[in-house]
């Protein structure tokens, strides 16, 4: 007779659908709402942007999508205030990103 060594039990994974149901629950209990800034915030977020692109210096952005807070590092390329847009080259896979002013929740120059 053999010892059954380590062996995982996966209940849930004989049943793909309800695996893929169960994930999207987690998935949506882990999402937060969209925070509203204030006037200032946002002032201060654009005045970021803007001497970001002017000096072309790094910068963290923080934004909002999907329900998650998301944090990378990168180097603004263009700003529209008026089509409330910006483009950004991230440093990992340096990709053009376009992206909503109101998606932005903080700017902090690297």
């Amino acid at each position: 007779m053999e010892p059954r060594g380590m062996k995982k039990w996966r209940p849930f994974a004989t049943m793909p659908e309800q695996y893929i149901g169960l994930q999207e629950i987690i998935k949506k209990q882990s999402e937060i709402p969209q925070p509203v800034l204030t006037e200032g915030q946002m002032e201060q977020i654009n005045f970021t942007l803007i001497e970001a692109l002017h000096t072309n210096k790094q910068v963290y952005l923080t934004y909002y999508k999907n329900g998650q807070r998301i944090t990378e590092t990168g180097l603004i390329q263009f700003v529209d205030s008026l089509g409330n847009l910006f483009i950004f080259i991230d440093d990992v896979f340096e990709l053009k990103n376009k992206m909503r002013l109101s998606e932005l929740i903080d700017v902090r120059l690297a």
